[in-house]
C-alpha cells in the first residue's frame, strides 16, 4: 500500500513538471491569449484604482487629481460623524444581510427540484421560465414592479384595497429582496444544477437500494456534490454584502420611502454626481470598499472553521 501510493505521488510529480515544460516551451502561445485580458484588466480595473487620492484631496477638477490640495482623514471624520450615518449603513446591511439570507438558498433548492424532474423535455422548458427574468434589465424590472404594486395595480386589484405600496417604508425591503429572488434565482441555480449532474449515478442508485428516500437521497447524495460551490459562493456573497449597487434601490425610491431605501450607494451617488462634492463621495464609497473587504476575510476564516480547513 505504501509503495503505491509513493509510487502514485511520484506520477503527478511527474506530470507536474511536464507539464511546466510545456508552458516554458510554448510561452508565446500564453501570452497572446493572456495579454488581452491583463490589459483590460490593468486598464479598467488596476489603474482607476488611483482616483482613491481624492477621497483625501479638496478635489478641484482644474488643478486634478495631483494639484489638488491635501485634507488627509477629513472627509472620513465628517462622514463617521453624521447624524445619518447609522442610518444609511444599517440600511445597507438590512438589505444585504435580509438578501442573503432569504435569497441564498433559492438556486440550491430550484436546482434539487430540477433534478427530481427526469423527463428532459418538461426540465428544459422549466429552466427556460426560471431564467427569462434574469435578461430582464433593472430599470425595466423596476418599473414592472411600480405598475404592479400601484393603487391601481393588479395585487391591489386582488386584494380589493388601494394601497400604494412604494411609499411604505416598512415594505421596501420586502419589495426589493422579493424581486431580486424572482429575477436572479433561476440564473443563479445553473452552476448547482451543473454540479448535480456530474454527482455519482451509483451512490443515487445504492442510496435507492437501500431504501433511501427523497430527503436522504437529497442529504446525503447530492448536497456533498454540491457542498464546494455552496462554500464558495456562501464566501463570494456574504463578501459583496457591502456591495449594493445604486441602480435599482435608486429606481424603487420615493419620497416617502427614503428611511429605509437611503444606502451607501445611492447617497454616494447622490452626494457626488448630483452635487458635484467628489472627494467626499469617493471618501465614502473607499469606506464602504474597505467593510466589503473586512467582511469577505472574516466570513472565509469563519468557513475554513466550519467546513475542515477549506475556504476560497
Amino acid at each position: 500500500m505504501r509503495s503505491f501510493t509513493k509510487s502514485g505521488t511520484t506520477a503527478v510529480k511527474r506530470t507536474a513538471r511536464e507539464k511546466w515544460r510545456y508552458v516554458i516551451k510554448n510561452w508565446q502561445l500564453y501570452v497572446v491569449f493572456l495579454l488581452p485580458g491583463l490589459l483590460l484588466t490593468i486598464i479598467f480595473k488596476y489603474l482607476p484604482m488611483g482616483g482613491v487620492l481624492i477621497a483625501f484631496e479638496d478635489y478641484n477638477v482644474i488643478k486634478g487629481v495631483f494639484g489638488s490640495p491635501w485634507v488627509g482623514l477629513e472627509y472620513f471624520r465628517r462622514f463617521l460623524s453624521s447624524p445619518d450615518f447609522m442610518s444609511y449603513l444599517l440600511n445597507t446591511l438590512k438589505l444585504s444581510i435580509y438578501g442573503l439570507l432569504w435569497g441564498f438558498p433559492v438556486p440550491i433548492l430550484l436546482a434539487l427540484l430540477l433534478n427530481q424532474i427526469r423527463r428532459t423535455g418538461i426540465r428544459k422548458k422549466i429552466q427556460l421560465l426560471i431564467y427569462a427574468p434574469n435578461f430582464i434589465s433593472v430599470i425595466v424590472l423596476c418599473g414592472m414592479v411600480r405598475m404592479f404594486l400601484s393603487p391601481v395595480g393588479p395585487l391591489n386589484s386582488l386584494l380589493g384595497i388601494s394601497t400604494n405600496w412604494m411609499t411604505m417604508p416598512e415594505a421596501f425591503r420586502t419589495i426589493y429582496i422579493a424581486s431580486g429572488i424572482w429575477q436572479t434565482a433561476g440564473w443563479s441555480s445553473i452552476m448547482y444544477t451543473a454540479a448535480l449532474a456530474n454527482a455519482s449515478k451509483d451512490l443515487e442508485e445504492a442510496a435507492i437500494v437501500d431504501g433511501a428516500n427523497i430527503l436522504q437521497q437529497i442529504w446525503y447524495v447530492q448536497l456533498p456534490a454540491i457542498k464546494n460551490i455552496i462554500v464558495i459562493q456562501f464566501i463570494l456573497q456574504a463578501g459583496n454584502i457591502m456591495s449594493i449597487g445604486f441602480e435599482k434601490a435608486y429606481a424603487l425610491q420615493t419620497d416617502m420611502n427614503l428611511p429605509a431605501s437611503e444606502i451607501l450607494s445611492t447617497y454616494v451617488y447622490k452626494i457626488g454626481l448630483l452635487n458635484g462634492d467628489y472627494g467626499y463621495s469617493t471618501a465614502v464609497g473607499l469606506f464602504n470598499s474597505v467593510i466589503n473587504v473586512i467582511l469577505l476575510i472574516l466570513v472565509n476564516q469563519v468557513v475554513k472553521k466550519l467546513n475542515d480547513g477549506e475556504g476560497l
